[in-house]
């Protein structure tokens, strides 16, 4: 784990260099996509908070003056596990820690194997940079919460990401990366606020990450894509737009949260 761990400081340390204010990590960055395998001892895996990761990237946080999110595979004080992402300032400073809220279990994606569901609410941050919120993966399926990140100030959300096609499947349903990028560009354009989603890359037992990370705007332009390999991409935003997408389309303005109950009531 240790080569993950210091191939990632280097990646980091050239996307400083090249201008980047807010780095966001893939998914359970520092180790392999074990849930892919059903009730298996993953417990090697896990760290705690603050830890072996988060001080790393507290100093290079520190010493660079940059946000860096970092995912990760967490053994809390509790002796829980949870699917996790630690946001730390510009300053160096750990924030308050995030659980992945909405946590699958699908054939080859067995995170309730592994994962407590997320018990600490949806949070966004006042980064050195901008207010930013973090929701992981399978979080990018679920309008509440960005809408819910939306109304707590949140101008960018950043979604790190373990997603790919299974080997051999061929799905019935059509295009899942196609609708991966789409619910998520629909995100930025509902809630007038950019998105970021950085997914992982390369094969790992029966699962292909397709990679696209992607940037997009508050109307769910594409800034910036990767392909399908690794790649860090660079991306200038300008979050005045955001305001001008919320003020011209009424999207928030217009709400009407008296009708929603049904929302929090109803259990399919």
């Amino acid at each position: 784990m240790d080569v993950n761990l210091e191939k990632t400081i280097a990646k980091v340390e050239e996307a400083v260099k090249s201008g980047a204010q807010i780095i966001c990590l893939q998914e359970l960055y520092h180790t392999r996509y074990f849930p892919q395998e059903e009730q298996q001892n993953a417990e090697k895996y896990a760290e705690t908070i603050p830890g072996k990761s988060t001080m790393a990237f507290a100093e290079l946080a520190k010493k660079y003056g940059v946000v860096i999110i970092v995912p990760l595979f967490e053994r809390a004080l509790n002796g829980k596990f949870y699917n996790s992402a630690v946001v730390i300032d510009a300053n160096g400073a750990l924030l308050d820690t995030y659980h992945k809220v909405h946590v699958p279990q699908d054939p080859m994606f067995y995170e309730q194997d592994y994962f407590e569901l997320g018990d600490l609410g949806y949070r966004v941050y006042s980064t050195a940079y901008a207010k930013i919120a973090v929701l992981i993966c399978y979080d990018q399926w679920f309008p509440e919460a960005a809408r819910i990140c939306t109304l707590q100030g949140a101008d960018i959300l950043f979604y790190p990401t373990a997603i790919g096609y299974i080997k051999d499947h061929i799905s019935a349903d059509g295009d899942w990366r196609g609708a991966w990028q789409t619910v998520q560009r629909g995100h930025a354009i509902v809630n007038g606020v950019h998105v970021v989603a950085v997914n992982r890359v390369g094969v790992e037992g029966e699962l292909e990450f397709w990679g696209g990370s992607f940037v997009c705007d508050a109307f769910g332009s594409i800034l910036a894509q990767a392909g399908d390999k690794e790649e860090t991409l660079i991306v200038p935003v300008d979050l005045s737009f955001n305001e001008r997408i919320k003020e011209g389309w009424g999207f928030l303005r217009n709400r009407r949260p008296d009708t929603y109950k049904p929302l929090t009531e109803k259990q399919l």
